[in-house]
């Protein structure tokens, strides 16, 4: 049984504080040239163990020393997925904090040397690859197990409650992107004048079309946000449903997303929270397990989005999903 949905007021995000360390270790973790690398290229993402250790041609006991030290001088955080382990930048705060950030800043005014950039491009193709090769190969499985995650009627009742807090869009266009079966096709239908329907597969394109393809107001397209640079400023409203945790690159899809909408346009996303189910890699195509609601706010905000509103819901198997409301300033 799922619990009832709640909106979460705005308010400072609580963050987990650590050990102060001693000014000298932040200097000395942030000094050596291998360290201010890894800094640079979790600027925006989170990477791997073996990731990290494919962009950097390096063993994982070595990479690990110094991943350590960063993580000790808390300008790093570690999570646990499942069998792997993955590195981000930890957000500046606490003790130094300004400090911090002017190091950071400083740091990211570096270029990328030419051998990172080419590693970067080749976990993101190893990425999109996985995905890619998921979809095509599972289609109703796949259906049947994220279903076993999270409720569709849960999250999609939930984003139309959202949608219709925002306002009417009767007469406006409302872009739907990763709309897997096309069952929340009808219910946008209805809300506004024209719906386009994107999708990256095929296969689920076709999926959706089969449940949705009789409404003469929706519009089906194969391919992704950036593809669609003639709608630029032309969506009233854009809904992305348990889409980006099977995208290599969610930060940028939201700002591909963002650059579609009219000025004062919304967005909603909903998504699963962190958690540590690391089946749903393997069984439903996952790239992320989950996504701290911290991550998404700060790429919204990267983005021109100005955040609302969001609400969480308990589910089985100890799931929780996160709808977020954003706005385009």
């Amino acid at each position: 049984m799922t619990a009832t949905p709640k909106v979460i007021p705005l308010s400072p995000i609580n963050r987990t504080q650590g050990t102060p360390e001693p000014l000298h270790a932040l200097f000395s973790a942030a000094g050596h040239p291998l360290r201010m690398g890894i800094l640079r290229v979790l600027k925006t993402e989170s990477f791997s163990v073996s990731e990290l250790c494919d962009l950097f041609s390096m063993r994982q006991s070595a990479l690990s020393h110094h991943l350590k030290i960063l993580t000790q001088a808390n300008l790093l955080s570690r999570r646990p997925e499942g069998t792997a382990t993955f590195y981000r930048r930890q957000l500046p705060d606490g003790r130094h904090d300004v400090l911090r950030q002017t190091m950071l800043d400083d740091i990211d005014q570096e270029p990328l040397g030419p051998d990172l950039v080419l590693g970067l491009q080749r976990v993101q193709s190893q990425r999109e690859q996985h995905s890619a090769t998921f979809f095509r190969e599972h289609g109703k499985q796949f259906e049947d197990h994220q279903e076993s995650i999270a409720s569709w009627e849960d999250y999609s009742r939930a984003t139309l409650h959202l949608l219709d807090r925002a306002g009417d869009f009767s007469g406006q266009k409302i872009l739907e992107v990763g709309p897997g079966d096309g069952r929340l096709l009808p219910a946008l239908s209805q809300r506004g004048a024209a719906i386009v329907a994107l999708d990256n597969a095929g296969e689920m394109l076709d999926a959706a079309k089969k449940n949705a393809g009789a409404l003469s107001n929706v519009h089906f397209c194969l391919g992704t946000p950036a593809s669609l640079t003639d709608h630029s400023n032309a969506f009233s409203a854009a809904v992305v449903n348990m889409v980006l945790h099977h995208v290599p690159d969610p930060e940028t899809l939201i700002a591909e997303v963002a650059q579609l909408l009219a000025s004062g346009g919304h967005l909603i996303i909903s998504e699963l929270c962190p958690h540590d189910q690391a089946w749903a890699r393997e069984h439903c195509g996952d790239l992320w397990l989950g996504f701290d609601p911290d991550a998404l706010h700060s790429w919204a905000a990267k983005a021109g989005l100005e955040h609302n509103a969001e609400l969480v819901f308990g589910q089985r198997n100890g799931f929780q999903i996160q709808i977020q409301h954003f706005t385009r300033h």
